[in-house]
């Protein structure tokens, strides 16, 4: 049975991957277009919805699944901003050499510090309330505002679209063509594309909870804690199309936008990926959202590969290398080796 689970979550991996890499993305490119948005105002908003729908979904159907299972979605947004943070970046600076645009960088940096400083403070007593849930869409509304107006504050050059980079790896995947395939047949005609971002939502909704299911029934059988399955399984599964999508832009010489395609992808997987899902549950049920734990361990462990950006970044200044690509990945190899040990209680930290 964990084979066909394992499987499954391959499955949805991939089918995931390809559906926000072909359809969703490029959808919310034309609508943004109609609705005449800047590019700032587009990848802050539809963008970064695009990239972080699965992480969203899943934490959003762990939080209603009955049963106390909402460690599956913090976990997931949690080890999806580990990840994001220390292994694409890691992998963009090893790929090739790149000077950032301080600017935005300066800007998302601080918006994701305060919103992991914030995951760690609301974290810390095991529970999230209404009110935090409140607290952390507010602190996204504002990053959103920050973004439309920061060129007016800090003037800086604009860079690529992201949708671009995202189709031109849609086509030139060989290993998935047989399921880009089978998918351009069920999806609607490319010019119906306020279809096919609502025939991407539900599939995207339907694959989440199928995610969530099966991360549930994988923990179970083997008697691993839900949290350590999210923090790593579901959280690398659910972004590695952000991953592929940072390698083709840094391997172009765009390494700021690799940067910046993680940082902001993280910051609306922990403001809006748990903000939203915990207003909805809270205002239909009531009480608050339980977590902590194998959590609260990982968010300190997040809060301190912020910080190591941070200093990396300062002292290279504002340059990105095989040595920053190195320090990242190592960091993160260890992250997981401590996951692993700690099933057998004996991690390395925490």
């Amino acid at each position: 049975m964990i084979i066909l689970y394992i499987l499954a979550l391959l499955v949805c991996f991939v089918l995931l991957a390809r559906i926000v890499d072909l359809f969703f993305i490029s959808s919310l490119d034309k609508i943004s277009k109609d609705l005449r948005l800047s590019s700032d105002a587009a990848g802050a908003t539809l963008m970064a919805v695009g990239s972080s729908a699965p992480e969203l979904f899943v934490a959003l159907f762990a939080v209603l699944k009955p049963g106390d299972h909402q460690v599956i979605g913090i976990g997931s947004i949690v080890g999806s901003a580990i990840f994001n943070l220390l292994v694409i970046v890691g992998a963009a600076a090893w790929v090739k050499k790149a000077k950032l645009t301080w600017q935005p960088v300066v800007r998302d940096l601080f918006f994701y510090s305060l919103a992991v400083g914030l995951l760690v403070w609301f974290i810390w007593d095991g529970s999230f309330t209404m009110n935090e849930a409140i607290v952390f869409l507010a602190i996204y509304i504002l990053y959103v505002v920050a973004v439309v107006y920061w060129r007016k504050i800090l003037p800086y050059s604009d860079v690529a679209i992201i949708p671009e980079i995202k189709e031109t790896h849609g086509e030139n995947n060989k290993w998935t063509q047989p399921v880009d395939a089978v998918l351009r047949f069920i999806f609607p005609k490319e010019e119906r594309y306020y279809l096919i971002f609502i025939f991407s939502i539900l599939i995207i909704a339907a694959l989440s909870f199928v995610l969530v299911e099966v991360a549930v029934n994988i923990a179970h059988d083997l008697n691993i804690p839900e949290a350590i399955i999210a923090l790593t399984v579901l959280a690398v599964g659910t972004s590695i199309p952000d991953l592929f999508s940072s390698l083709i832009v840094a391997k172009e010489g765009r390494g700021d936008m690799a940067v910046s395609n993680a940082i902001g992808s993280n910051i609306f997987d922990i403001l809006v990926g748990l903000g939203l899902p915990f207003l909805i549950v809270m205002s239909l049920s009531g009480g608050v959202i339980h977590a902590g734990g194998d959590l609260l361990s990982s968010t300190l462990i997040l809060s301190g590969s912020v910080l190591l950006l941070v200093i990396l970044l300062l002292v290279m200044k504002w340059r990105i290398s095989k040595l920053t690509g190195i320090v990242l990945l190592l960091v993160y190899v260890l992250y997981i080796v401590n996951e692993i040990l700690k099933l057998y209680g004996m991690g390395l930290v925490f």
